[in-house]
Formats: C-alpha cells, structure tokens, sequence
C-alpha cells in the first residue's frame, strides 16, 4: 500500500469542487484536514502538531474520479488500423476479438499497469473493470492480476466479472468457446469469497457482469445471474444499447426494446448500472430511471465508435444516476479521466444543440450551452460514481466521506488566463499537472509520478508487447 499519514493539512486551494449539487457544488476552503482516511474539516485551518501539511497554492482541488466502466487488458490495443474506423460490430472482429487470446501473463499484466496509471495520473481514485478476459484453460488468474495491480497503485478496485455462456456472432472463429453457466456462477462465488468487501468505503469489489445481455446469454441464464448476485449481495452491470444493433436484434428474437428485456428478466434496479445507452426511446429512459438503473457514460468511445451521444441530461431528470467510464483503450485511445470529462462536458451540450429548431419551426432555444454545466460533470464523474457502484462513503469532499481527493496544478498554457480556475481541469482540453492523489488518505501520485514507477521503462515494455501482438497475428512491426 502507499505512504500513510495520520493526519494532512492541504492548504490554500484556489477552489474546491465538492462533487455535491447546486450551492455546495463549490467550497470556499481553502484548507482540508484529513484524519484517519477521512475529511475531518473544511475551511480556513491552522496545522496541528504532528500533521502533515501538503501545499495546494494554485491547485483545484476535486474528489477523486470514479470510473465505472473500463478493458483494462486493452491498454495494448490502441490504435489498431483494421479497426480504428470501425464501427462498433466490425471493430469487435478486428480488434478485441481478435486479439485477446494472445495475452499472456506478462502481457495481462503489463497492460492492467498501464491502463491503471493512465487513470491514477488524471487524477482517478476507483476503478471498476468490466474483465471479459476469460478463456478456457488460462494459465494464469487474470481477477488476481487486476486487483494487485490496483493495490500496488493504492487505488480502490471494483471487478466487473464479465463472461459469457454463448458465443456473439461477432466473434466467430475468435473464441475459444463459452463457459457453462455452473463454471460462471462458480467462479463469481470464488471471487466474491477472496475479495469483495461489502463497506462503504471498500477498497475491493465484486461486481456480476455478463458481457452484454442481448448476446453472450440465452434469458434463462440472465434470470439466474441477476437472482444469484442479489443472494450474494452484490451488484449487476453490462453493455446495453450501444448501438441500433441492439435494438435490432432484441427486437428480431423477443419483441421487445433492449430495456424492455432486462427488466422482463430482473436486469434492471438501484443494484445495475449499465455501459453505454446510446440507442434509448422515451419510455426506456422513464423505465430507468423509474427502477434507478444506472448507467456509465463513456462520450469518447461512443464518438470513437460513431455510435452516438447518449442524452444522460434526459436521464437524469428520469431520476436515473448518472456515472463516467472511460471504456477501453481499443475504442478510446485516451483512457484518463480529464478528457473523458472534458468530452462530456462538450457532448452534452452539442447534442441539446442538435435539436434547436428556428423560431417558425417552433424552436425556443438558439443552443445547448446551459444543459451541463462543469459542476454537473463532475459530480457525475465523482459522487455519481461512488453511488452506481454502491461506495456510498466516496465521492464527495465532505466531512465524514473518505479523503479521495486530486490536487490539480495549472501550471500549463491551457490553464493560463481562466477567470474561473475551478473549471479548468474539465474545460481545458489537457491534461493538469498532478500536484497529489490521494485515496483513502494515501498518498498515491505525487507531483505527476507515482512511487517505484518508471514510466520510461513502462514505456519501452508497451512497445516491444505491441511488436509480439502484432507478429501473432501476422502483422508486419
């Protein structure tokens, strides 16, 4: 784990974005105590004795990222020409399909380190991963690999424990068979026994999550996996609706929206968040929201894709929680939380802007610049989070919540001459320099580096793993 102190002083923020709403969206700090992994006080503060005191003169202070939605095993598929202007179907085949059998251990975990610390550098406190990494006979414990990685970066981990118990057409000759639906239920029940702590302020999770409802089970099989992660206490989530294709083919086999479907086979509560719902009628949206189904907005990987924008502002106000993931690396070749945000922060607007009509058309508004504002985008990205994921004691800057914060220096040209520097991070189109991170009340990153890491080496390692990738596949390096 990473350096622990009893007790900090971060002193002299020039803003401070709580993740909560409305007025106490921002407090005027400019000092935070933390004490035993907790925010003990907001304000202006003197240092105790024995505390330590962490400098946040010209920093924004924010709760750390929550990011509910990520394949970290494809930090080293990015960019893959035969896919990189697919849509979503031909961009499966092409790329994670068939690339995934290929991984290794080394390989697995190389590429869980890079995608974590590409997070932790943007100033990302938890992850959830939704891990469909699983063939038969693997050599290795690929869940184990995740959740030491998380813990060798002092970050929360949630495993969003993917699989499948039928083959997606898209895969074709790529997979290696599903597994059974015994050997799925069994393994969920091994991982939730080794790691799944049920704490507010948990630092593992276990998470059941078939890989998409329409495709990688038959209906029976989705009633069971919904029924035995509520007897087991723990959570549901998936890809839905991220393109028409899913309404298509829920449509051809069942007659009904994708939305309808899960809800006729328990998919849908307070306890299921799902990826994506780019593809959503009016009455899906109020179904939602009505059962608090939760969804992960990934805005990069949708414009990536050429799937869409999915409306979360009609989302929200259907009462649905809003959260931010940043998918994968292969459909999102920048997986940290700053862009994501900032794509959010500009997606929203666009698509409100997209249906403004002239006046003799009807048309009450000239654009969509009010329908999301930075404190809107990062409460989803923070305390929207903590709540689809079930940390209720994260994601707000609090007395009483867990200290996950990031300290963002703008010490950029991208920052310079903002008149509102508490925006900069989600608006300014870079990445800040990161003053700390700090989870928990550890000290994870530090001034842009993170404690034992070499990020050259890093680098060098990446490289070399994309030449074997590509040679197994037949790619000329």
């Amino acid at each position: 784990m990473k350096q622990h102190a009893d007790s900090w002083l971060i002193r002299n923020a020039s803003a401070i974005l709580t993740g909560l709403r409305g007025a106490p969206a921002r407090h005027a700090g400019p000092d935070i105590r933390i004490s035993h992994g907790r925010i003990a006080a907001l304000g202006a503060l003197q240092p105790l004795p024995g505390e330590r005191v962490l400098d946040a003169t010209d920093c924004v202070v924010y709760p750390g990222w929550v990011n509910t939605h990520h394949h970290l095993f494809q930090s080293l598929l990015k960019g893959i020409p035969a896919g990189i202007d697919q849509s979503l179907g031909a961009w499966l085949g092409a790329v994670p399909y068939r690339y995934r059998s290929l991984f290794d251990e080394h390989s697995f975990r190389l590429a869980t380190r890079i995608g974590l610390v590409e997070l932790a550098r943007s100033g990302c406190s938890t992850v959830a991963d939704h891990h469909y990494l699983y063939l038969p006979g693997m050599a290795f414990d690929s869940a184990q690999i995740l959740f030491e990685e998380a813990e060798r970066l002092g970050l929360r981990f949630v495993l969003c424990r993917g699989g499948a118990t039928q083959v997606r057409q898209a895969e074709g000759t790529a997979s290696a068979g599903p597994e059974t639906l015994d050997q799925y239920l069994s393994d969920v029940d091994r991982l939730v026994r080794t790691y799944h702590d049920p704490a507010a302020d948990a630092w593992r999770r276990v998470v059941m999550a078939p890989t998409s409802p329409p495709y990688s089970m038959p209906p029976e099989h989705l009633r069971e996996t919904a029924r035995a992660a509520r007897r087991l206490g723990i959570r549901l989530h998936s890809h839905l609706s991220e393109t028409v294709e899913y309404q298509n083919e829920v449509q051809r086999r069942h007659n009904l929206s994708p939305v309808a479907f899960c809800a006729e086979h328990e998919w849908l509560g307070a306890d299921v968040w799902f990826a994506h719902l780019v593809k959503l009628s009016h009455e899906e949206i109020q179904l939602l929201g009505a059962t608090g189904t939760g969804v992960a907005h990934c805005p990069q990987s949708n414009g990536r894709l050429g799937s869409g924008i999915a409306d979360i502002v009609a989302m929200e106000a259907a009462g649905m929680p809003i959260s931010i993931g940043v998918d994968g690396a292969a459909s999102n070749e920048a997986c940290d939380m700053i862009s994501e945000t900032h794509a959010a922060w500009l997606m929203q607007r666009a698509k409100a802007g997209e249906r403004a009509l002239p006046a003799y058309a009807g048309g009450q508004q000239e654009g969509g610049a009010h329908v999301a504002c930075v404190e809107d985008v990062v409460r989803w990205g923070t305390a929207g989070g903590a709540q689809v994921l079930g940390l209720d004691a994260l994601g707000t800057l609090e007395v009483g919540k867990a200290a996950d914060l990031a300290l963002y220096r703008l010490d950029q040209p991208c920052y310079f001459g903002l008149h509102d520097v508490g925006i900069a991070p989600v608006v300014g189109g870079g990445r800040p320099t990161l003053r700390a991170l700090l989870v928990g009340g550890r000290l994870s990153v530090e001034n842009d580096a993170i404690p034992g890491l070499d990020l050259a080496e890093l680098g060098s390692q990446a490289r070399e793993a994309v030449v074997r990738l590509q040679r197994a596949v037949g790619v000329r390096a």
